[in-house]
């Protein structure tokens, strides 16, 4: 499994949103900016966080987006689901000889099931505070 880039832009983006949203919606061009994002990539990956509620999109002058729920409630499994799709290392096509049966078992469910306990049991708010503990908040570039 390798995270796309709509992946890896879509989460920066997101904690981008969430550091910013003290100050009501944020903009996607700012994102844009501060995150050095192509604006029309984000405009892609943005409107299919919209269509699965992850995100709210207001309209005008003032407009931008705001998240449709509270970081903490929002999980990385919610924002990879919808931008990745299936997150499994394996394509599991009913394999029926014993080497693959018991590799998809012993190795490839495990790590399936390794990286879903990681994605379910990470919010947007949990990654929002190890960023802040490692005083990365004031540019968040590294990201």
């Amino acid at each position: 499994m390798k995270i796309s880039t709509k992946g890896r832009y879509g989460l920066r983006a997101l904690l981008d949103l969430a550091m910013n949203s003290g100050e009501g919606c944020v903009s996607l061009s700012g994102i844009s900016q501060r995150q050095d994002l192509s604006l029309n990539y984000l405009e892609s990956i943005f409107a299919s966080l919209k269509r699965a509620g992850i995100v709210i999109g207001i309209a005008g002058a003032q407009g931008g987006y705001v998240l449709a729920k509270p970081a903490e409630e929002i999980t990385l499994r919610d924002i990879m689901t919808v931008l990745e799709g299936d997150m499994s290392v394996y394509d599991n096509l009913g394999e029926r000889t014993s080497i693959r049966s018991f590799l998809n078992r012993n190795v490839w469910d495990v790590i399936d099931r390794s990286v879903d306990e990681v994605l379910t049991g990470t919010t947007l708010e949990d990654v929002l505070k190890d960023i802040e503990a490692r005083h990365l908040s004031a540019d968040c570039s590294e990201l």
